[in-house]
């Protein structure tokens, strides 16, 4: 028998209630955050949590990322320290995760088997509306196929999942795009950034007054049993069609390869159906916010391949490049 197809539901009061129920009931809602669509489950309750491992046809070595409402949730799901304070305090509500030691609470099957959890306060309204409604921490991956180009708006949710789950939280297109930064402080002496995104190295670091180092790559150990946190394999975020990654291209070369995709940073001068870009001024923001949109575009569109032209800069340029690195990789 045909499986129903997922409903979008608007974010009317009684659409959330009803949300927040099915949620306390144990069941999958895919939500809306700031950073991508997350695919929401009740934290606490491992058997519900398994259910977003098999919608997305996720290993089970892959943690889940725990979304919170307010600080006084954060000491029932792990041991926080200082540094992690100091943190929360400068950029929660917001696009930022914590990876500390977790408590007994929180099932094995969130942290991969680890000792710990990555946690993170999600700023979107209608998210926040359904986090207090629910009264519960909401574990919630990226709302699509495992390794496919993340969700940033609601079609996106349906077209990848829209067999395999029952209810969409409508919130309108993500306003940052990218998935949240990502932070070690299991030892605050030692931070470690382990995915860089919208808040950036630089930021996290005036705050600790630390020098915050960099994730060595995954040990196949990690890989096959349990990473750290999500978002680190070296092939991820990935369209069907192969991406190959340019220090800087070239109009010319579009213009001769017309089944071939050309995506640049900023608008270029020559124009051609294959020619595209990710914002005409080629404002950081604006690029980060339509990456994986356009990738899912330029997807469908049927090209042999997609040329991406790497971001060139530090900062928010090194979340955008980290990204299409994993996206391009084979």
């Amino acid at each position: 028998m045909k499986k129903r197809a997922a409903r979008i539901f608007q974010p009317t009061p009684r659409n959330l209630a009803y949300l927040a129920a099915r949620l306390r009931a144990g069941e999958l809602v895919a939500v809306p955050t700031e950073t991508v669509y997350g695919l929401a489950a009740n934290a606490m309750d491992e058997h519900a949590c398994r259910k977003i491992f098999r919608a997305k046809g996720r290993p089970s070595s892959d943690p889940l990322i725990v979304h919170i409402r307010s600080l006084a949730q954060l000491p029932l799901l792990c041991e926080p320290n200082p540094a992690a304070l100091r943190l929360a305090k400068k950029f929660w509500p917001g696009p930022l995760t914590l990876v500390l030691p977790k408590k007994v609470a929180v099932p094995d099957v969130v942290s991969a088997g680890r000792p710990s959890v990555a946690i993170r306060m999600p700023h979107h309204p209608v998210f926040r509306k359904l986090l207090r409604l629910a009264n519960l921490p909401l574990a919630a991956p990226s709302a699509n196929r495992f390794g496919y180009v993340s969700p940033t708006t609601s079609e996106h949710v349906r077209l990848g999942l829209g067999t395999r789950i029952s209810y969409i939280l409508e919130g309108g297109a993500c306003s940052l795009g990218l998935e949240s930064t990502i932070v070690d402080l299991r030892d605050p002496r030692r931070p470690r950034l382990l995915r860089p995104g919208i808040v950036t190295q630089a930021e996290i670091e005036a705050v600790l007054q630390l020098r915050v180092g960099r994730l060595k790559r995954s040990t196949r150990a990690e890989i096959q049993n349990g990473q750290l946190a999500p978002g680190l394999l070296k092939r991820h975020y990935s369209p069907n069609t192969p991406v190959s990654l340019h220090s800087r291209l070239r109009t010319t070369r579009a213009l001769a390869t017309p089944r071939e995709a050309f995506l640049f940073t900023a608008r270029p001068t020559a124009a051609a159906d294959n020619i595209f870009w990710l914002d005409a001024q080629g404002h950081l923001s604006k690029a980060a916010r339509r990456l994986f949109a356009m990738l899912r575009q330029l997807d469908r569109a049927g090209f042999n391949c997609i040329h991406v032209e790497l971001v060139r800069g530090g900062g928010l340029a090194d979340a955008i490049n980290d990204r299409l690195r994993r996206a391009a990789a084979r």
